[in-house]
């Protein structure tokens, strides 16, 4: 997104340097009460009716100076807050009595669901059928009705898929069950491990991405991320068993691929090598930039695996901190060894 204007237009406002105390005083014990009447006397009644609309004015202003920032001629854009809904309607569909605030049991089960889908199909294609428009309006010939009728299809295949999803999270969760000493139960590893939301996102997400629905696998996979501080591109390839331990910090790339049994520690990256361009100056996409990982793969926390040459082989180990840009052949073992570290005591200990 490129912003119009002058930052100096902002930075030059002189309304905006002057300063009527400093700032330091304002957790001065001995001047607090002096700073909080400074001006009290001098202070607007009636700003709502005055001062309110020539700010009004000034900030519809910073709109036309600064653009790229506000959509207000545009269409077509879902709604962040309806799709981040649905996705925790999903989470409800997808482990029921565990996540949503419904009470559910074997004897309303299926009405529940039945509801909850119906609710979900709805809502979702609104969002998706905006989506699509917001790519297909740019094509003149494109049939007004096409992207409805395509949201249907889309929504519909997402929700034939649940099962398939869910038979697959079983695979994940008792990946972190029984990769973890610590994890109790599954019911804790539910209920309380970041990755099994982050996964699970991504496997929503990545049904999206995979037929080519824009902005809404993102808003979900972002979502999550905040949350969790696991980054997963939603057009990643993730097998099944796929585990997160710890979790903050892992990033893993749009293009990159994982196989079955593999394991992440905190802080782990798959990620770019570089960013080619074009001859002028723009980022080429769509190209393989992430790695290839191979199935039963340990990483340890804070491996960084760059390229999308990059391909690891089957049960390969990869210590923690390594850096690898290159190809590692199956069974290998990768550390960053002892000798390879500095230790130095200090002379006035």
């Amino acid at each position: 997104m490129k912003l119009k204007g002058d930052l100096s237009v902002a930075n030059n406002c002189e309304e905006c340097k002057q300063k009527s105390y400093d700032e330091s005083d304002c957790w001065n014990p001995d001047k607090m009460i002096e700073v909080l009447m400074k001006n009290h006397h001098q202070s607007e009644e009636r700003w709502v009716e005055s001062g309110l609309p020539v700010l009004v004015n000034k900030i519809v202003a910073n709109y036309d100076i600064f653009g790229g920032m506000d959509h207000l001629e545009g269409k077509d854009l879902p709604s962040k807050k309806i799709v981040i809904e649905v996705l925790e309607d999903l989470f409800t569909v997808l482990f029921p009595g565990y996540l949503g605030d419904s009470e559910i049991s074997k004897a309303n089960i299926t009405y529940l669901l039945g509801t909850k889908l119906t609710s979900i199909y709805a809502r979702l294609a609104v969002e998706v059928e905006k989506s699509l428009k917001y790519i297909c309006r740019k094509i003149s010939e494109c049939p007004q009705d096409i992207c409805q009728k395509r949201a249907y299809i889309v929504v519909k295949e997402l929700l034939e898929a649940l099962p398939e999803i869910r038979s697959i999270l079983s695979s994940d969760i008792d990946a972190a069950y029984n990769g973890d000493p610590a994890a109790v139960s599954t019911d804790e590893v539910i209920l309380s491990y970041p990755c099994v939301m982050a996964i699970t996102t991504y496997r929503i997400a990545h049904e999206l991405y995979i037929r080519c629905v824009p902005l809404i696998p993102r808003i979900m996979s972002e979502y999550m991320h905040s949350l969790t501080g696991i980054d997963i591109h939603p057009g990643a390839k993730i097998g099944k068993s796929f585990f997160i331990d710890h979790g903050t910090g892992v990033v893993i790339g749009e293009t990159a691929e994982i196989g079955e049994n593999v394991k992440l520690y905190q802080g782990v990256t798959l990620g770019a090598l570089s960013f080619p361009k074009d001859e002028k100056g723009n980022v080429i996409k769509g190209r393989k930039r992430h790695p290839t990982i191979g199935n039963n793969v340990v990483i340890y926390s804070g491996a960084t695996l760059l390229g999308g040459d990059t391909i690891i082989g089957d049960n390969v180990i990869i210590g923690g901190n390594t850096w690898i840009t290159t190809s590692v052949e199956s069974g290998m073992k990768i550390t960053k060894g002892y000798e390879e570290a500095t230790y130095r005591k200090e002379k006035n200990q």
